[in-house]
């Protein structure tokens, strides 16, 4: 398989998600309370349940985070959604015609553009390259060497890091991760007026023959700035279910993202003793088709893509989770180079001129505040639709089980009453010991919402 960029290949495991057993959360919301189901026409108790019957008298629901360092079964399990809801707009299946296969489609990386040299562990050939070699060498402004020649191993916690602290541009890397979503949006608005121009349609025809979809997904490099990658599609007028016109080419396709990511700009606003500046996807973007038979296929670009759905940016050595007024950041277990972009978001927002970036409550993130993984409307299925048959499957398996009655759902009146009981397991309890939510009727599933 090709390398893709900042990874060392697609492993097998990532290219293979899909019926997973159901793990046990690791962090567990507990309740206390019950259900009654009512028949709405006589108002006859159908079927209860209640906490009362568990041996310590609380249910366990899963956290459902798709964070994979907060709970990794519930990770795993957004993961494998995302993986199926990438796959289906290439191949079909889950309500997407199998035709989608043969529309244009390409795999995109979005980067973003240099803020000064930082440490990096290369591959060529399966060998380790040196990180930075420069024959003049010399030293920066700072009194710091501007090469380095090691061959960074794995275990190497310098990689990402910049060669000199004093030269990197930590605003600018801040104000790119929090203008990102906006550069992206603007993005996919330009590209479809850069196809329609490139095939010699006005915007309006453009759009009565064709239509653009796309799902991306944002990944966090070790520099702390984030880079997204994208699965951009043709479609016909209606989306997936129709032929794109035959001027739509892969070609096309790839010569108008050039034009777009080379001419997108977000400017930031002024603010005091920080002037404004405009902001640019990185010079190195990488297109490469989406072909059944060909080096990247569908099932690479899913798994791939899956996987960094569950991340953030925690992955760069800072937290994931927000930072308290309590917390002191010389205390925090972070990296250094996270712990000075989490000050220069602290020291920014408090900036007139910066206050709709939110960088003070999004400095965990690195000023990144954007959703990881989203499509277009037309992509494929959504991850709710995938939620909602497998609570289907649930209740049906319910139903055969004789853990609730055979009735119509629209028939059924549900009553919850559900009252927070904590968080997690029990002292000494571990993940494998506790049920979370089997016994649960399921017509719908109880949330912690209250009745």
């Amino acid at each position: 398989m090709p390398n893709l960029p900042d990874h060392q290949g697609i492993s097998q495991k990532s290219v293979t998600l899909g019926d997973s057993p159901n793990p046990q959360c690791a962090q567990p919301i507990r309740l206390r309370g019950g259900v009654d189901y009512l028949d709405s026409a006589t108002g006859e108790l159908l079927h209860r349940y209640t906490t009362a019957r568990e041996s310590d008298g609380v249910l366990r629901v899963a956290c459902k985070t798709r964070r994979a360092s907060r709970c990794p079964p519930c990770a795993e399990i957004y993961r494998a959604d995302t993986y199926h809801l990438i796959r289906a707009g290439l191949t079909g299946g889950k309500g997407v015609p199998a035709t989608v296969a043969a529309h244009p489609c390409v795999f995109l990386t979005l980067t973003a553009p240099s803020f000064a040299p930082v440490h990096a562990r290369t591959l060529r050939n399966g060998q380790v390259r040196a990180c930075r070699p420069r024959r003049d060498g010399g030293t920066c402004p700072h009194g710091r060497p501007v090469s380095c020649t090691e061959r960074h191993g794995t275990d190497d916690p310098r990689p990402g890091e910049p060669l000199c602290p004093g030269c990197y541009d930590y605003a600018g890397s801040v104000l790119f991760n929090a203008c990102a979503p906006e550069l992206w949006r603007r993005f996919t608005i330009t590209l479809r007026r850069t196809l329609a121009r490139l095939a010699g349609k006005t915007q309006a025809a453009f759009s009565r023959e064709a239509r653009v979809s796309f799902a991306k997904v944002a990944e966090y490099q070790r520099r702390g700035v984030v880079h997204f990658h994208a699965v951009i599609r043709i479609d016909g007028p209606d989306g997936p279910a129709t032929l794109p016109p035959g001027w739509a080419t892969i070609d096309l396709l790839t010569a108008a993202i050039d034009a777009t990511a080379a001419a997108v700009i977000v400017t930031t606003p002024a603010a005091d003793g920080l002037p404004s500046r405009s902001l640019r996807w990185g010079r190195q973007h990488d297109i490469r088709p989406i072909v059944a038979d060909g080096q990247l296929t569908d099932n690479a670009v899913a798994g791939y893509v899956a996987k960094y759905a569950t991340k953030a940016a925690e992955c760069t050595g800072t937290l994931d989770r927000r930072i308290n007024p309590a917390d002191r950041l010389t205390d925090l277990p972070i990296r250094p180079h996270a712990r000075q972009l989490i000050a220069t978001c602290l020291r920014l927002g408090k900036l007139a001129g910066l206050e709709d970036l939110r960088l003070t409550a999004w400095a965990h993130m690195l000023g990144f505040r954007g959703h990881f993984s989203t499509k277009s409307r037309a992509y494929s299925t959504t991850l709710g639709a995938l939620r909602s048959a497998r609570a289907e499957h649930q209740r049906q398996h319910a139903i055969m089980t004789r853990r609730l009655p055979i009735h119509a759902e629209d028939t059924v009146l549900v009553l919850t009453h559900w009252h927070y009981a904590g968080r997690g397991h029990a002292s000494g309890e571990s993940p494998s010991a506790a049920t979370t939510s089997s016994r649960v009727p399921a017509f719908p599933a109880p949330s912690p919402g209250g009745s």
